[in-house]
């Protein structure tokens, strides 16, 4: 008896010293808890979930899958190598495969239509009653049953909405198993079109910058850096760690559609851009010694698209099987691997290389020179174990394009599946070859059972041991991109903060700055620029033919004003009568046509069109009498050969030139200045002389464009690309080599080559252009 009271005084004096030691404190909020460490690491908890709080020497640490002992990975004071390897050797094979899913797209609330809807307790979302923040059946569904932890995120209703989400969903994963935190992504949301999908999802209050190529056309990548800085802060503001960005791709091909996503086709150029987005992205304010240099403002960089999705043949997209294929006619795949190897991979900040690596769908034809395979990039051994992975020594993530394991569409311009090269084998054994590729997840896969599947066969071919090893491997690679952003200490977002951090004025105004820095003057003919205030002009409207969007869906005519007028008289009056205005602006957009018509197919034709970069309807009467690459084994098997030699194409910017000559007509002489939203490169040779004035943006607002118009700020833009003199130079350039095309000389002998621009004095030439075009 004397015995057990000494035992219960003494355990009873230790909860005493032990509660004295105690070096923390706790503060409730709406969902969660806070807990500071005097001497440490910040916490964040949900009560509710189940999860502990342990004291060791009188610190704080989570009890993440709640068996009253510090585990290493719940140590927070151990480094993350050692803290994701712990965790790794503790999840089942169920539980990797999971992790090894990355999410389709997820909005906040669900869609009620279209390619990614959801419901709420089976109704759609007008009709269950659910908050904009509550988790849909199918986001609970992937978290609960498939173990799933990255998601990407597309629209939300607001940064409260998101915040809220982000703490809904992140409560429910420390509920279950390991307690492993949601890594949230997004793809680039900060472009200045409030009505894009990504842009609308920050509520109309995220900093607007332009897009990857007008960062380029500021030619500094300071400029680049700050941008990747204040988006990591709005980002972890969201609850998004990491971004499903920059597309590195060289875009040596003219005529591919995802030009305006790139950094241009200047190795040396896009090579700095690259290194300084990631840098700052993924540099934090205050960096963690435990983290390796990453800290709580980080934010994962996913670079895309290793080797380099560019040279499309033709222009053509490997978002369908009709552009499956990239081509190196000039022999020049290692320059493609550039941006990767000597930018993103080499940092400057502490973080060192970039977290995470995209493969393109593409099939780098003929590249694999060991295996002899053509199969597409994330399939490749060749092209992620051997190139990326053993002669580059890259570790990171490794992370597939979306939906390449799923089944391709009924015809090659149908938007499904992008198995290229592996079209035959079952969505398991495509899994499989990924897996042994050294790929590390699967991109738009809610699903875990193909993955436990390709476990399986993995288990066949060489035992327990070895495919546990290597899923442990990329387990390691995964968690360790969760623990260095501080999700696993927390997770959980302050919403005061969230709404403060948003669209800070000093995050509006840098990017509006460097959306100013990014506008290009090619023309000022007789110094007609800048335009007075409260002058008069005339804007016609614009007429946008009927067409196939981007899903291959029908869009009908559309005839509109091209801006929203009561911008523009801000600056200056508004007439619809030529005859009153003092000049005009003609607003336009880079041709572009798809490439493919199934319509031609149905017809007896191959199906393939080439893709015009003119106003006017174009005949390729230069092309290749025969592609380089073809074959589709499911979809269209009789079709061996691409080529669209004497075929016709027609822009989807085709009444632009009409509009030009009419408007130059009707303003009898006075000015008429073209405001031109370039995607892509294009033939000037149509217009030029038409117009008194052209000024060039990659995707900026009204009144930026308003501002140097009018003279408020001096054009410093430079060109991140080659404006062709025709289409036959188009034709005769290489897919796989920059700058090899005839650049356009102007009716005032101005050549619209990479680099060129001009300011109020003239052609402009300057530190930037004496480190990348004068070197």
């Amino acid at each position: 008896m004397k015995k057990l009271l000494f035992l219960s005084l003494s355990t009873a004096i230790l909860s005493i010293n032990l509660y004295s030691q105690k070096d923390w404190s706790e503060i409730s909020k709406n969902s969660y808890s806070i807990i500071k460490n005097n001497n440490g690491l910040t916490l964040g908890y949900n009560p509710q979930s189940g999860v502990k709080i342990l004291t060791v020497d009188g610190l704080a640490f989570k009890d993440l899958n709640k068996n009253n002992v510090l585990d290493t990975y719940e140590d927070w004071r151990l480094n993350v190598n050692e803290r994701a390897k712990n965790l790794a050797s503790l999840m089942s094979v169920e539980q990797i495969a999971g992790l090894m899913l990355y999410s389709r797209h997820q909005s906040v609330p669900a869609s009620e239509t279209g390619r990614f809807l959801g419901t709420y307790r089976g109704k759609k979302f007008s009709e269950s009653g659910a908050k904009v923040s509550d988790l849909s059946d199918q986001q609970m569904d992937f978290l609960t049953n498939d173990n799933l932890r990255h998601v990407l995120i597309t629209s939300v209703q607001s940064p409260t909405d998101a915040a809220i989400w982000n703490n809904n969903i992140q409560s429910l994963s420390e509920r279950i198993g390991l307690g492993i935190p949601v890594n949230n992504s997004s793809d680039p949301r900060h472009g200045a079109n409030k009505n894009a999908e990504y842009n609308a999802g920050s509520g109309g209050t995220i900093s607007q910058w332009p897009e990857e190529l007008g960062l380029s056309a500021t030619f500094d990548p300071a400029v680049t850096e700050l941008f990747g800085k204040i988006a990591a802060e709005e980002y972890r503001s969201l609850g998004i760690t990491t971004a499903l960005s920059p597309q590195i791709d060289l875009a040596t091909e003219p005529r591919w559609n995802r030009f305006i996503g790139t950094f241009g086709e200047d190795p040396k150029l896009a090579t700095d851009m690259a290194r300084a987005y990631v840098d700052g992205f993924q540099s934090s304010v205050n960096s963690i010694e435990s983290y390796n240099g990453w800290g709580i403002k980080s934010v994962n960089a996913m670079v895309k698209h290793w080797p380099g999705g560019g040279p499309e043949e033709g222009g053509r997209d490997a978002h369908f099987a009709y552009g499956k294929f990239a081509v190196y006619p000039g022999n020049n795949f290692d320059m493609h691997l550039k941006t990767f190897v000597d930018g993103a991979f080499k940092l400057n900040g502490k973080t060192k290389s970039a977290s995470a690596v995209m493969p393109y769908y593409t099939i780098s034809f003929d590249q694999d020179k060991k295996y002899g395979e053509n199969v597409g990039n994330g399939f490749s051994k060749f092209i992620v174990k051997d190139l990326l992975r053993d002669k580059y020594n890259y570790d990171g993530v490794l992370c597939t394009d979306w939906l390449i394991t799923a089944d391709e569409g009924d015809k090659p311009d149908v938007f499904a599946g992008k198995s290229w090269g592996v079209e035959k084998l079952s969505v398991a054994e495509r899994h499989y070859k990924v897996l042994m590729a050294g790929v590390d997840q699967f991109g738009g896969n809610n699903d875990a059972k193909p993955v436990i599947e390709a476990y399986k066969m993995g288990v066949k071919e060489f035992g327990e041991t070895f495919m546990r090893q290597r899923f442990e491997q990329s387990a390691v690679r995964l968690l360790l991109n969760i623990f260095r952003v501080g999700l696993f200490e927390n997770p959980y977002l302050d919403i005061e903060e969230t709404n403060a951090t948003i669209g800070k004025p000093e995050f509006m105004k840098a990017g509006y700055q460097a959306q100013l820095k990014s506008i290009v003057l090619l023309k000022n003919k007789n110094n007609i620029l800048p335009l007075p205030l409260k002058k008069t002009v005339y804007i016609p409207k614009r007429i946008t033919p009927a067409s196939i969007n981007f899903f291959g869906m029908p869009v009908p005519e559309i005839v509109e004003y091209p801006v929203n007028l009561d911008l523009i008289k801000k600056y200056y009056n508004v007439t619809d009568k030529p005859s009153e205005a003092d000049f005009a602006f003609i607003f336009m957009k880079s041709p572009v046509s798809a490439g493919y018509s199934s319509r031609d197919r149905q017809e007896g034709g191959n199906g393939y069109l080439p893709i015009s970069l003119q106003l006017k309807d174009y005949k390729a009467t230069t092309a290749r009498e025969h592609s380089i690459a073809a074959g589709d084994p499911v979809v269209d098997p009789t079709i061996t050969d691409r080529s669209y030699l004497n075929k016709v194409s027609k822009s989807n910017s085709y009444p632009d030139l009409n509009t030009i000559i009419e408007t130059k007509k009707a303003m009898k002489g006075k000015p008429v200045i073209a405001l031109i939203n370039v995607s892509n490169p294009m033939v000037f040779s149509e217009f030029e002389k038409e117009v008194d004035a052209i000024v060039c943006d990659f995707g900026v607002q009204i009144e930026a464009q308003m501002d140097i118009i009018s003279g408020k700020v001096e054009p410093s833009g430079l060109l991140p690309l080659q404006m062709p003199i025709n289409m036959e130079t188009v034709e005769k350039q290489f897919e796989d080599v920059p700058r090899d095309m005839i650049p356009y000389t102007d009716s005032l002998n101005n050549t619209y080559d990479f680099g060129f621009g001009l300011n109020w004095k003239g052609k402009i030439n300057d530190w930037r252009t004496a480190k990348y075009i004068n070197k």
